[in-house]
Formats: structure tokens, sequence, C-alpha cells
């Protein structure tokens, strides 16, 4: 396996591939012929010979469809004789469904990682490679002889962080639940947290009673795993606020910004600037002088490039 690594990627993340590729000579972009059958049914088709190569996959599980592209490009990569398949998984979904609470519920993310764990072993073992994940523990959901490796996406926001308050600001979280991976990435900083008290009021809502540490006159920075809708970062800029926060900024590794989360977020007058890497498609989309974006590509491309 001297050759360089071959690059495959499901359709929505052939740009991020791209900028893997780009960080070494150790990258090569694989052809995929993509096309629909007039019932809607997809037709892929392999155009670089994956025989005997080190083949990569880069895909999220934006979607159910994207997910069955990431499988059946994987499961097309076994059967023409790949040597060993990385799927890169920059955003794994489904992390609202990662445990049941009622009884019945599906747990979605199990299923899915079993589903990508069932892609068949080529001839030197499969991996998963996944950033920050929102749950650390999903890696025990893939089985069989899939390895899965979690990767972090710290030194981003670090440098994100660092561009907005320097050496003097509190980095913040959303909610207590965060608290433990704020609070080692501050220490990584050698700034203060803080975080947001909540109380639930009802079955579906909470609201925020108060703040852990004095933020008076001081810039926040609110980190985040991923933004969503927005609601949560809106609720705990306004206690921070309210607090007396000089500003406020947020970051986050996963943007999914679903619907005019972005707008929301910009036109709700708390935020000084959002900060967002680009493992979600959508992220990149929506980059303006507001939201800006930092690459994810070199953080993958080192992590294909040592040896697991």
């Amino acid at each position: 396996m001297s050759a360089a690594k071959l690059l495959f990627s499901t359709a929505a993340y052939a740009q991020l591939a791209g900028d893997i590729a780009a960080q070494s000579d150790g990258f090569e972009i694989a052809d995929v012929e993509r096309k629909r059958f007039p019932d809607g049914e997809r037709y892929l088709r392999l155009c670089s010979s994956v025989v005997d190569r080190d083949v990569a996959i880069v895909g999220g599980t934006i979607s159910d469809a994207d997910t069955l592209e990431l499988y059946d490009l994987a499961c097309g990569a076994s059967a023409y004789g790949a040597a060993r398949i990385t799927m890169v998984i920059p955003y794994f979904g489904y992390s609202t469904m990662e445990r049941a609470v009622k009884d019945g519920e599906v747990v979605t993310a199990k299923a899915r990682a079993r589903l990508l764990s069932s892609v068949p072993n080529a001839a030197m073992g499969n991996r998963v490679l996944l950033v920050d994940l929102h749950v650390e523990g999903l890696t025990h959901y893939f089985e069989r002889d899939m390895h899965p490796f979690h990767i972090y996406a710290k030194e981003l926001i670090v440098e994100a962080a660092r561009e907005r308050g320097g050496d003097d600001f509190i980095l913040a979280c959303t909610d207590a639940g965060r608290a433990k991976w704020v609070e080692s990435l501050a220490s990584d900083l050698g700034v203060s947290v803080a975080f947001v008290y909540k109380r639930r009021v009802s079955g579906s809502k909470t609201e925020v009673t108060g703040v852990s540490a004095h933020v008076a006159g001081k810039t926040v920075i609110i980190y985040d795993d991923m933004i969503r809708t927005g609601g949560s970062l809106i609720g705990a800029a306004t206690a921070y606020r309210d607090a007396g926060a000089a500003e406020i900024h947020a970051l986050c590794t996963h943007g999914l910004f679903t619907s005019n989360a972005l707008p929301r977020l910009q036109d709700s007058g708390l935020f000084q600037s959002l900060g967002s890497t680009d493992t979600h498609p959508r992220s990149r989309e929506l980059a303006s002088d507001f939201l800006s974006i930092y690459g994810i590509a070199p953080l993958l491309a080192r992590a294909l490039e040592e040896p697991r």
C-alpha cells in the first residue's frame, strides 16, 4: 500500500475531500459516477480501481440518503478489493436519539452505527473516524471488526477563541451538561469557565435561573458542540448579557443552522460573531462576515496519515 490513499466522498462532502487531498501528496481523489434511474433509484459506480488500495471515504450522516450513499460506497470498495477502508464521518448525526428515554423508542444512533459496522471487511480491516461526538460513548455502538477513532477539533476551537478573546475572556457553555468538556478546554486556554443554571418548568421547556461565574464587563465566548435551531444558545447568551457581559461570541464544532437559525441568532443582537468548523456542509454554505468557518481538513488529513 505504498501508493497514495484513494479518497472517495459522498456528493455532499466532495469539497471537503478535495481540501483533505490538498493537504499533502498522500491522497488521490477518486472518481465516482452518479445518476438516477427514472424511479429515483440511485446508481453509483467506482470509476477508480480500489484493488489493493488504502481507501478513505468522506461522508457525513447529514441525512438518511447521505448515510446510505456512504454505506454503498464502502460496500463497493470492499467488494472490488480495497486493502483497507476508512470511513471519515466529520458529523455523525442521529445524536438526538442516542439513548431511549421512553419505552419503545428506537435508538437511531446505535442502529446507524450497526449499519455502518456491517460493511464487509477489507483485507486489512475497516475503521471509522468521528469528530467531536455529541456523546463520546457512541463509539461503543460500532460492532464486529469496525474500529472507531474519536478526533477532537479542540485546536480549531482554541484558535477561534483566541481570535475573539485574546488572553482575557470567559469560556462558557449553554448548560451544565457540557461543563466538563468546556472546563477542559478552558484549562488549556488558561481562562475562567462559566455555565448557566436551568430549571425545568415543563416536560419540554426549561428556563435559565442564573450563571455560575462573575461575567460583568467580560468577553464571554460560548462553546457548544453543535448549533441546530440556536434556541439554547440564545437562552444562555441572554443570561450572560443580563449578568453584565461586555460582549458575547459563540463557537461550535458542528454548525447545522437548521431552517432560519442563523438569521435568528444574528438578529437577536446578542452576538458579536459566530464561529464553526465545516464538519457539516451547511456551515460552509452560510459563511459570512458574521459566521466564520474553520476548516477541519488539516485535522482529518493528519488523522488519515497517522498509523492506527
